[in-house]
């Protein structure tokens, strides 16, 4: 924002819009130690020494998944706010887009992750010789339910579930009940759905950014980017909703936040689009 023709009004409204979004970024990371601890503690019970780099990866695609959006937010961050149009020029352009693409990258293994979950999670496979879940007790083995990891000991394998008959989960040293089986299905679903919305609205902000550089401030395609994305951020927060339900509140926090993250750069990309129209109109009037 040019200060020296803002009015005071709208320097009064860009002060709070930037402390809302400092404020978000902030909790954004917080979120992020989080998510970092999850993924850690999810892979205390799913790794082992033979595990192959893939199943390190997915173990940690949260993890990565993350890193790769903060990137994203910093970049976008860059050129539409904190970076000059002059400066947004030659090796600087080039630089944030392709840090972007690798951020892209990352963020699609991610999916690919996610889908891998899905199909290993797809075979039914009984647990032999096995019709208490103490009959597993001290194999090095885990319950899940939910997302909750649980080692199976002789302390612990009386409460965690009364069914007579387990099932294999995945290809990990994990085990559960038909009724977790099933959930852990319906999740790794949501994880995929949840990760290609993201996507998708992260291509429509990427439009959108691309269509200002050119000088574009309006048409059919900016306006379908912009209602296209709205529409997916509203199905994303409909998922958040589904964990909530599940006891998982965190994960719609973090959607609030996610969304709260880009529509701060949706605040960005107004005003910029305000700058771009006030320099046509000067442009015409001179």
């Amino acid at each position: 924002m040019d200060a020296g023709t803002a009015t005071a009004p709208d320097l009064r409204l860009h002060r709070i819009q930037q402390a809302v979004k400092w404020t978000v970024y902030t909790l954004l990371l917080v979120n992020f130690g989080y998510y970092i601890a999850e993924d850690v503690i999810r892979g205390a019970h799913t790794l082992t020494a033979e595990s192959t780099f893939l199943q390190w990866t997915s173990n940690f695609a949260v993890t990565m998944d993350e890193a790769a959006w903060f990137i994203l937010l910093f970049m976008f961050e860059l050129e539409t706010y904190a970076l000059s149009d002059e400066a947004l020029k030659g090796w600087v352009a080039r630089l944030l887009h392709g840090v972007r693409l690798v951020c892209f990258v990352m963020i699609a293994h991610t999916i690919y992750a996610y889908g891998n979950a899905v199909i290993t999670l797809q075979p039914t496979v009984p647990v032999e010789d096995a019709t208490h879940l103490c009959d597993l007790a001290d194999q090095d083995l885990s319950y899940v339910y939910n997302l909750e990891y649980t080692d199976i000991t002789q302390e612990t394998c009386g409460g965690l579930s009364s069914a007579t008959q387990f099932y294999r989960v995945g290809d990990d040293p994990v085990v559960s009940d038909m009724a977790g089986l099933r959930l852990e299905r319906q999740l790794a679903w949501a994880d995929i759905y949840e990760g290609v919305a993201w996507l998708l609205a992260l291509l429509a902000i990427e439009l959108v950014v691309r269509l200002q550089d050119r000088g574009v401030t309006g048409g059919a395609l900016m306006q379908t980017a912009k209602w296209g994305k709205s529409l997916l951020y509203l199905s994303i927060l409909g998922v958040g909703v589904h964990w909530a339900t599940l006891s998982h509140w965190l994960y719609l926090w973090d959607e609030i936040l996610w969304i709260g993250g880009f529509m701060a750069i949706d605040m960005n990309l107004s005003e910029w689009r305000k700058e771009m129209l006030e320099e046509e109109v000067a442009a015409v009037q001179a």
